[in-house]
């Protein structure tokens, strides 16, 4: 009696072992074709930024979208968000863009180190700003609270940016601006990865399993 619960203890962590690897390498196919969707996607021509009718459907996939909108920068609206490039830290630089299709976004204008924070005001000229759609951050960073009564941002989080702003109605997404590698802010900086080690995790699981198995033979073997 006391072998034959064994022994079935031991089958079933086996077959939820088997389930959790064919489980990852699911989630593996998942992450590939989102991948090639990706790279597909950042290959298309700039498309018009979403406007109000849409706002509704935007969704993870719209996510990296190459967009394009033309219209004027608020002046003395800037929002630093806390940020780390692959240029150092410092603060990305968000700013709400009027549309002259009748609404607003909220536009990254790109990346600039702490000793130029409040020195990169726009231009009021006309300007058309292409880069890609990104979704809201709402919340806050690893660890960290966004604190808009203190000026602390650590996400980029639209809704409560353009709160603590009073910029009325934006869009629910940003662009992260595209631009020139020189000068403040410093824009097309956004970085594209997507973490893919499902692989690792399936082999994990099923070399499990097949350790567990060999427990199993081994008790029934002994009897």
């Amino acid at each position: 009696m006391r072998r034959a619960i064994v022994t079935g203890l031991l089958l079933a962590a086996i077959a939820l072992l088997v389930g959790l690897g064919i489980w990852q390498l699911e989630r593996r196919t998942w992450k590939l074709a989102l991948i090639a969707q990706t790279e597909r996607q950042l290959a298309r021509a700039p498309v018009p930024a979403p406007g109000p009718a849409r706002w509704g459907a935007i969704g993870a996939d719209d996510v990296y979208t190459p967009v394009v909108a033309t219209g004027r920068y608020r002046r003395d609206a800037d929002t630093y968000v806390q940020a780390v490039t692959e240029i150092g830290g410092g603060f990305w630089v968000l700013t709400p863009f009027d549309t002259t299709r009748g609404f607003a976004l909220l536009v990254n204008r790109g990346f600039v180190p702490a000793g130029e924070r409040g020195r990169v005001a726009p231009s009021p000229d006309v300007q058309t700003v292409r880069g890609l759609l990104r979704l809201s951050e709402p919340g806050g960073g690893f660890l960290r609270r966004n604190d808009p009564a203190a000026g602390r941002w650590y996400s980029r989080d639209v809704a409560a940016i353009a709160a603590a702003g009073g910029a009325g109605r934006l869009a629910p997404y940003f662009i992260d601006a595209g631009g020139p590698r020189t000068g403040w802010p410093r824009g097309g900086l956004t970085v594209v990865r997507f973490r893919n080690s499902h692989m690792v995790y399936a082999l994990t699981w099923f070399g499990l399993a097949l350790l567990v198995a060999g427990m199993a033979w081994r008790v029934r073997r002994r009897g």
